[in-house]
């Protein structure tokens, strides 16, 4: 890895860290320079304006998605456990030490839902390919006979997804401490559901 490479990897794990707490309209090329000791000229060679930068750093948080959720989880068998693993992935995530201030794509999701641009394009299109790989996931647990026949896989898709979404809600701004056993209940009726499916 070069010089450069090294230095840019490394202002956009910061600005990941600062975007889960302060929202991908708090980032600041200011505060990133001054927080790595770099100049802003120096960091301004690296992100050439601040929705260059937005945008590097939900790339980088689905890349990381995708490396500590999602490839893990494809890597078990098809059908249920495969789903299983994703659901316990993703709530890893949910309290990655690594984003103190949650998911990036939360807040980058109320900040960017009513706005044109392209960190919301990219936004829109990655959520939408997660939402395709949860319904695929469920139409494998169809075809391994893990789940009903009839299933409606993108229905599964959306309820997983709001699940996840809702753990995350209820455990930080709610800050129920049964957050993630709510989740897990939650988890086994949809699973359940999708044995029975008719």
């Amino acid at each position: 890895m070069s010089k450069g490479e090294g230095t840019r990897e490394r202002i956009l794990d910061r600005a990941l860290r600062l975007a889960s707490r302060d929202g991908l309209g708090g980032l600041s090329i200011g505060v990133l320079a001054t927080d790595l000791g770099l100049s802003k000229s120096g960091l301004f060679a690296h992100f050439g304006s601040k929705e260059d930068l937005q945008l590097a750093v939900l790339e980088v948080a689905a890349t990381r998605f995708t490396e500590t959720v999602m490839r893990p989880a494809f890597r078990a068998p098809r059908g249920e456990p495969r789903i299983r693993r994703l659901f316990e992935n993703w709530m890893a995530w949910i309290g990655d030490p690594a984003t103190p201030g949650g998911c990036v794509f939360l807040a980058a999701a109320t900040e960017l839902d009513d706005q044109e641009g392209r960190p919301r394009d990219f936004l829109v299109g990655s959520q939408r390919q997660l939402v395709g790989s949860l319904a695929k996931a469920a139409r494998l647990a169809v075809e391994e006979g893990h789940f009903a026949a009839r299933l409606d896989a993108e229905q599964f898709a959306f309820e997983l997804y709001s699940l996840l979404l809702g753990c995350s809600h209820w455990k930080r701004l709610l800050r129920d401490p049964r957050a993630e056993v709510r989740a897990r209940t939650a988890f086994e009726r949809l699973v359940a559901t999708a044995r029975i499916a008719s």
